[in-house]
């Protein structure tokens, strides 16, 4: 399904598109240029996360932050990757390593959520 575009979507799309690291929805709706309720937010984000414009990050603590999927290093960010969340600056990024595992015969993987938490080398 094609959604239209409206100025809620490109404001959001733009802000995240930005940042190199992912955002919760409260940093979202503080830098975004015009004014959008908390509802709507979530709603474009879910919207972009199930057209695989966005990738969701839940934190250990249950926050959501939300990336657009990156290149790095002119190679397109594998699918299951690490995120890495600073306890001192609380951001979150995408890390370009593939995560590697393996599971009995049977399973199917439909998503990974891989945090490392610690200090970001900014902040170290």
């Amino acid at each position: 399904m094609i959604r239209r575009s409206t100025p809620t979507k490109e404001a959001v799309l733009n802000v995240l598109a930005g940042s190199r690291k992912a955002m919760s929805q409260e940093a979202i709706m503080k830098k975004v240029e015009i004014d959008i309720d908390r509802a709507t937010i979530y709603r474009v984000l879910n919207r972009f996360c199930e057209d695989g414009v966005l990738h969701r990050i839940v934190a250990e603590d249950g926050k959501q932050y939300f990336a657009v999927c990156i290149k790095c290093d002119e190679k397109k960010m594998a699918d299951h990757h690490f995120h890495f969340r600073c306890t001192k600056c609380e951001t979150i990024e995408c890390l370009p390593n593939e995560v590697q595992f393996t599971l009995e015969k049977g399973y199917l993987v439909e998503s990974v959520n891989c945090i490392l938490t610690g200090i970001c080398k900014d902040c170290a």
